[in-house]
């Protein structure tokens, strides 16, 4: 019990509303760098056209068909 009140008692220092704050822009961060490879696939599509077409014999997954 003498932990539980001494941890109670101890102050971090910092007001309240820097810890929701600090998670709001992590979060918002993590948001910018998901936005900017947004179309990452379609800068790339040209080097996977070829496996689009039948005439290739691979299907879209790289399998070879029969």
């Amino acid at each position: 019990m003498n932990l539980l009140a001494e941890a109670a008692s101890t102050e971090s220092g910092v007001p309240a509303f820097v810890f929701p704050l600090v998670g709001v822009l992590f979060f918002a961060f993590l948001g910018f760098v998901t936005w900017s490879f947004r179309d990452v696939a379609y800068r790339h599509s040209h080097k996977f056209e070829a496996t689009r077409h039948d005439e290739t014999g691979v299907d879209e997954f790289g399998h070879t068909k029969h």
